[in-house]
């Protein structure tokens, strides 16, 4: 359990809107670290509003104000797979429709070729309930999302195609809180597990 200070402690009460308020329904039960929390960052230089995932914690934090944030776990890229970088939140959609990057049908044609046109948003998509769509400095799509999973036991593991994915529950929290214009950093892996 993290320690607060008084002034911390006041912050998050007074925040205590921030935070979900209804249990969250998983299938799967995952870890409590990786259930949406409050905590305190201390880095002064995360901007509220911003998006920062680190890979090898598999945590996602929603920044709020004066270095505290909602933390929530994820699953990311494997790999080869995982690209670092900062992007910025050019679409967000609901149930999206999702279609396999051409280079996901060469890599596994038995698991994506049947996806080449496409699959319409539902509990079956791949995508989830939600979806943020990472666009690079050029402003062109990147194909990296944040996005659900109809599979939460990957949660704190990497084995996605290269996206960050929340559990369907977090990342419809998540979804309301982001805003179109938002930056988003993935940090560099820095174990090679």
């Amino acid at each position: 359990m993290q320690n607060f200070t008084r002034r911390e402690l006041i912050c998050a009460g007074a925040m205590g809107c921030f935070l979900p308020t209804t249990a969250w329904a998983h299938k799967v039960k995952l870890p409590e670290r990786f259930e949406p929390q409050l905590v305190n960052t201390r880095r002064g230089d995360w901007v509220k509003g911003d998006v920062h995932v680190v890979p090898d914690d598999f945590f996602l934090y929603f920044m709020l104000e004066d270095g505290m944030a909602i933390r929530y776990g994820v699953g990311v890229g494997r790999k080869g797979l995982y690209e670092p970088g900062e992007f910025t939140v050019a679409r967000k959609a609901k149930w999206p429709w999702w279609r396999p990057t051409n280079a996901m049908i060469r890599r596994e044609p038995r698991k994506y070729a049947k996806y080449k046109d496409g699959l319409k948003g539902g509990p079956n998509n791949p995508l989830g309930a939600r979806a943020l769509y990472l666009y690079d400095a050029e402003g062109r799509d990147t194909y990296l999302r944040i996005h659900g999973t109809n599979a939460p036991e990957t949660i704190g593991s990497a084995v996605s195609n290269g996206c960050a994915r929340l559990t369907n529950e977090h990342v419809k929290d998540l979804y309301e809180r982001v805003e179109i214009g938002a930056r988003v950093f993935l940090y560099p892996k820095v174990t090679t597990a």
